[in-house]
């Protein structure tokens, strides 16, 4: 049997789950068109399918340790997540379904496959520490960039909605964004490097 190169995605995600956010970026850059249009063509929805692709990748940064290499390639997982997510979604247009999701703890639940079981409840606390930290650090951050990220990611908008919202050109409002995130992670930082333990 040939011995392949290593598969960089491996690599990416070894580096997410020791909670660098570079990684996560740059695996984002690699697939989220991808998944962005298998979120659209489940849904028929952009802005669902950008909030679909935003649940991911909070996903695949809280949940990275559950990925098994010998299971199959990173993009693979990527879209099953995906996959799943988007019919969740048409499932709960139904008058019957369940609730949307709206907070990171439920996101974090739908992503493992339900609440989290009593010996849990550890590991729930340090996610919410986490989650308080996460808060802090975007609170520092200039006003519009702040405001963009925290409807973002603590509101569940997507960008069009950000933009009508706050009556700001779609184009400005996905600069802020980035512009917060990059702020954000030089603020994180000091702690992945201090080895504080992330959710």
């Amino acid at each position: 049997m040939s011995q392949r190169r290593e598969d960089p995605d491996r690599s990416l995600m070894a580096r997410v789950e020791a909670r660098d956010a570079d990684a996560l970026a740059e695996l984002y850059d690699r697939h989220a068109g991808r998944l962005l249009g298998l979120a659209r063509r489940i849904l028929g929805d952009g802005g669902e399918a950008e909030e679909v692709l935003q649940e991911v990748f909070l996903f695949a940064w809280r949940s990275a340790s559950a990925f098994d290499p010998t299971r199959g390639q990173v993009l693979t997982w990527l879209l099953i997540a995906t996959r799943s997510r988007a019919i969740d979604r048409l499932r709960a247009r139904r008058p019957a379904s369940r609730p949307e999701i709206r907070s990171l703890d439920e996101v974090t639940a739908a992503a493992t496959g339900g609440p989290a079981a009593a010996d849990d409840v550890e590991a729930e606390s340090s996610a919410k520490q986490w989650e308080t930290i996460c808060r802090a650090a975007v609170g520092q951050l200039p006003e519009d960039q702040r405001r963009a990220l925290e409807l973002a990611y603590f509101e569940g908008l997507t960008h069009q909605e950000i933009a009508a919202k706050t009556s700001t050109p779609l184009g400005t409002v996905k600069t802020r964004v980035r512009l917060g995130l990059m702020k954000l992670r030089e603020r994180m930082r000091p702690y992945w490097e201090s080895g504080s333990d992330g959710p």
